[in-house]
């Protein structure tokens, strides 16, 4: 991997002599979102909140990880249980109750565990053209698990329509990225070529070398260094101009990441405690392959459509191995397939987006068991979740948009959901007997937004909303045979029913010459959320938990950002959100709820930074990122030693430096400094120290 970098880097450096045109500064317009409304619309037309990480941002911040991108979004903390797995808290939900999806294809899967997960890091932030974070509820357009926030990830295309019709086309880039308090290199190589007007192909393909992180205070965190490649392609074909076919297929692979603080090899910090096992390492492999057919302008009852065929394999591995030097390896297959279609009309009642979704999920789990001399004890019924399992998710919804008066809006949606859970093998813990689960659920839900334009130029929106959201019981919910928490083991529970969530908010948005910015209001309201319950018994040396819908409760919060161009060339940034929220919780065996915080709440968050564009070539950047003290935990929250220290997590504040010059049209070099004051921190939650004071390098070039 490094001969790879090294060799991207040396091509990258030669291209300054390329001299040519370079890119004007940058100006701050209002981008073109499609996940809010299922269709384009700009984004001070939506009703809600939107966050787009456009393709400059995420070239020039060349995030190390795909989680990591969302790191200043206000609203969202990137918890790390381990540094190759990370899951965003939007809103005060994580894991399987925010939806993550690729070009409007459901990555969550029916195997999505509890809490903050490892499955978001499978996707290589370098194949994106931009990404877009719809915050609240989404489920009406997106089903289930649309709770906290809807992430849709727009990966790359050759630019067919901008070459002339029939002109042949190629070209491509090379990226190159150094850390020195990860230790790591990133390179990817990527390339486009085609015939203008007709058919393009994109390919790339990324490769990643971390070492072992360097935190402030602690030096060097043994065992958090891993690898991983990710291979993309895809190919357009123009009928018309307005009739597009797209074939693609993703690979990303994950090898050797440890579960750090799980282990002896944790670093104590702050208090917490050290894991007690020898081992535990994680490989993942994902693998998704679509067709999807797009026409719009039709002109007649149907004026927009697009249809999609999706299969997306997940297979992950876990090798454990325990205190006593007993060894567990378990895992899981999952096959899931999906088809959805999309319709738009526009009608005397406003414009109609409507459609149906289905997919289906087969999974297949395994675990083996050793003996502490390394003897083979015997293979055990199920894995993480119940074996052969097959999960069906089945949706028809509608929108209908319509303009009460000249300047305001009014939107109306619905959902029916229909669920099915089979899963053939479950290992009852008490036993150690086979039993099966089938259940099936249904599910309406709702919602209504208006939109006003205050100011009758666009420049100031005022918008508000109430939506229902739902969540569906998984393969996870209902089978889970695993640890979970610190010294926890979670057992199944059949029986569950659907999580239900209300969503309100208020907000609104300026987009003035030099001022763009929001400010929104929300308050969520939890009903039978699924939650884990400890059941007062031990099973394999640990406590057992169940789940339960035993939990009502209600996050809400505020989330601000503004941008402000003091000149031409010098803007001022910002943001800052806080949230807070309880919910019932049995935080012992005893069939008696608390009210306590909601879990690993976002604590108090800002930045605030200044951007000079010196010339149209120079950029530097100098912001800052404060977290205060998170010490509104609940009782499992504190006795999550490993991850939480006792009496909360330490606020911090740091300060980062960047800076890029485009050299020529074709060459980006960036520079950073990160944690300038080298200092001791770890998201809460998280599972370790974050790195201390560390260099940036990068280079991408243009060919």
């Amino acid at each position: 991997m490094r001969t790879i970098t090294a060799i991207l880097f040396s091509a990258s450096c030669a291209a300054l002599a390329q001299e040519g045109p370079v890119e004007p500064a940058p100006t701050t317009l209002a981008p073109v979102v499609v996940t809010a409304t299922r269709e384009p619309e700009p984004i001070a037309a939506v009703a809600g909140s939107v966050e787009v990480i456009g393709a400059r941002e995420l070239r020039e911040r060349t995030a190390r990880t795909f989680p990591e991108i969302f790191e200043e979004t206000p609203g969202v903390a990137v918890q790390k249980t381990a540094h190759g797995q990370g899951s965003p808290f939007i809103r005060g939900f994580t894991g399987f109750r925010n939806l993550l999806m690729i070009d409007g294809i459901r990555l969550n899967h029916a195997a999505f565990r509890e809490g903050p997960n490892q499955y978001w890091a499978t996707v290589d932030p370098l194949m994106a053209e931009s990404v877009e974070l719809v915050k609240g509820q989404g489920s009406v357009l997106y089903g289930s698990d649309a709770i906290g926030g809807t992430v849709n990830v727009l990966t790359k295309s050759a630019d067919v329509l901008g070459h002339g019709d029939g002109e042949p086309f190629a070209g491509g880039a090379m990226l190159y990225r150094w850390a020195s308090a990860e230790q790591s290199h990133t390179g990817r190589v990527e390339g486009d070529l085609g015939i203008g007007g007709q058919t393009g192909i994109h390919f790339g393909y990324s490769a990643r070398d971390y070492g072992d992180v360097r935190a402030a205070g602690l030096g060097e965190l043994p065992k958090t260094g891993y690898g991983e490649h990710a291979f993309d392609v895809k190919v357009d074909h123009f009928f018309s101009p307005t009739v597009k076919l797209t074939l693609a297929y993703q690979q990303h692979e994950q090898d050797d990441v440890w579960r750090t603080h799980k282990t002896v090899f944790g670093r104590s910090w702050a208090g917490t405690s050290v894991g007690s096992e020898l081992q535990r390492v994680l490989d993942q492999k994902r693998q998704l392959a679509y067709a999807q057919l797009e026409a719009t302008d039709l002109g007649g009852a149907v004026d927009d459509f697009r249809a999609s065929l999706s299969w997306h394999r997940h297979g992950e591995g876990r090798d454990r191995v325990r205190s006593d030097g007993r060894r567990d390896v378990q895992g899981f297959d999952l096959d899931s397939y999906g088809a959805w279609l999309q319709l738009g009309s526009d009608t005397a009642i406003g414009r109609l987006t409507y459609g149906a979704s289905y997919y289906q999920d087969r999974g297949e789990t395994f675990r083996r068991d050793y003996n502490a001399d390394g003897s083979f004890k015997g293979d055990a019924l199920q894995g993480p979740f119940g074996d052969d399992a097959t999960y069906h998710l089945f949706g028809l919804f509608l929108q209908d948009k319509a303009a009460l008066t000249d300047r305001l809006d009014l939107s109306l949606g619905g959902r029916y959901t229909y669920a099915r859970a089979d899963i053939g093998t479950v290992a009852d813990p008490a036993t150690g007997q086979p039993f099966s689960i089938d259940d099936d659920w249904h599910n309406f839900s709702a919602s209504g937004r208006l939109l006003w334009d205050a100011a009758g130029d666009g420049s100031l929106n005022l918008f508000t909303g109430v939506a229902q959201g739902f969540r569906a019981p998984n393969f996870s919910d209902l089978s889970r045979l695993d640890s979970a928490r610190s010294s926890e083991i979670e057992t199944p529970s059949p029986g569950l029913d659907p999580e239900k969530f209300i969503s309100y908010e208020v907000g609104a948005r300026v987009t003035r010459e030099r001022l763009h910015g929001g400010v929104s209001f929300f308050y969520t309201d939890i009903e039978d959320i699924i939650s884990r319950t400890p059941t007062g018994s031990i099973v394999d040396g640990a406590s057992e938990v169940i789940k339960k819908n035993g939990s009502s409760g209600y996050v809400y919060g505020i989330e601000l950002d503004a941008t402000y161009d003091l000149t031409d060339r010098l803007r001022l940034f910002g943001n800052f959100a806080w949230n807070d929220g309880k919910a019932d919780t049995f935080p012992t065996s005893a069939p008696i709820s608390v009210e306590e915080h909601v879990s690993r709440l976002l604590p108090p968050t800002g930045v605030l930074g200044l951007r000079w564009d010196a010339t149209d070539r120079l950029w530097l950047e100098v912001s800052g990122f404060a977290a205060g003290k998170q010490d509104r935990i609940n009782t499992r929250d504190a006795e999550d030693t490993e991850r939480i220290p006792p009496g909360g997590t330490p606020g911090y504040a740091l300060l980062n430096v960047r800076a890029g010059y485009q050299a020529t049209d074709r060459l980006l070099l960036t520079a950073a400094i990160e944690n300038v004051t080298d200092e001791e921190y770890r998201v809460h939650g998280s599972g370790q120290n974050e790195p201390g004071v560390g260099v940036v390098l990068g280079a991408s070039v243009e060919f």
